[in-house]
């Protein structure tokens, strides 16, 4: 998956569409991306405790990784990924737009 930890994606389709926020997780077996702020779902919460009180708790939900778009941090576009070697360096990501490296 060319998307990872702490990137900042835009939102491509569903009632979210155009926002933008960080990816919190990535589930490699599902190809899904959790992002910050964006499908957010409510779960209500039973009182575990005496005393205690219930709640509902919002969390963003899990979203599949071709619905989001990442966005270069230089260019500020939404971009797709390029690898790039050179000898004796690791493989970096790269902006197809403005081809500057992302890491």
């Amino acid at each position: 998956m060319k998307i990872k930890k702490g990137d900042i994606v835009k939102i491509l389709t569903g009632t979210s569409k155009g926002k933008t926020g960080k990816v919190l997780n990535v589930f490699l077996q599902n190809g899904t991306v959790t992002v910050e702020g964006v499908n957010l779902h409510k779960k209500h919460t039973r009182p575990r405790k005496q005393g205690q009180q219930g709640q509902v708790v919002e969390f963003p939900a899990p979203l599949p990784s071709s619905k989001v778009a990442l966005v270069c941090p230089k260019c500020g576009k939404t971009t797709r990924v390029g690898y790039v070697m050179k000898a004796g360096e690791k493989k970096r990501r790269v902006c197809k737009k403005c081809r500057t490296i992302i890491d």
